[in-house]
């Protein structure tokens, strides 16, 4: 993360990391997607792939990687139907992560929209609607 921490979301970090962790296995990206990932954490996939499984996903539902493993986005979808209120937002196109907000709180970037900037490049599908 580049930018300083203030003691509040240091505060924050302090609980969010640890809950995160123990119950989603949360990598701490600061860009939380759980909702529209089944409560699977994307970031667990070993090519931290955000927007579904790579070609190599094994016929049981393996990780190509990690055979040992279920394919993270496998969970995902499982998980998604299982959640009535979000259950679509699995067929949503998730931004790139972008890492320079990596180790940061979700929760303060949700609350403060920083979640929402964009890395430079990445252009939505809204900016590319208006411009038509």
């Amino acid at each position: 993360m580049n930018e300083p921490v203030s003691l509040l979301e240091r505060a924050v970090i302090a609980i969010e990391r640890p809950f995160k962790e123990a119950v989603w296995d949360c990598r701490m990206c600061g860009q939380c997607i759980l909702h529209s990932t089944g409560l699977s954490c994307p970031m667990r996939c070993p090519k931290t792939l955000r927007n579904g499984p790579c070609g190599g996903v094994r016929a049981d539902g393996a990780c190509e990687v990690f055979p040992d493993r279920p394919c993270v986005w496998v969970e995902a979808w499982e998980g998604s139907r299982r959640l009535p209120l979000w259950r679509d937002h699995a067929d949503h196109l998730n931004p790139p992560v972008d890492w320079r907000l990596q180790g940061s709180s979700s929760w303060i970037n949700l609350a403060t929209g920083r979640d929402r900037r964009r890395p430079r490049g990445w252009v939505s599908e809204a900016a590319d609607a208006q411009r038509a």
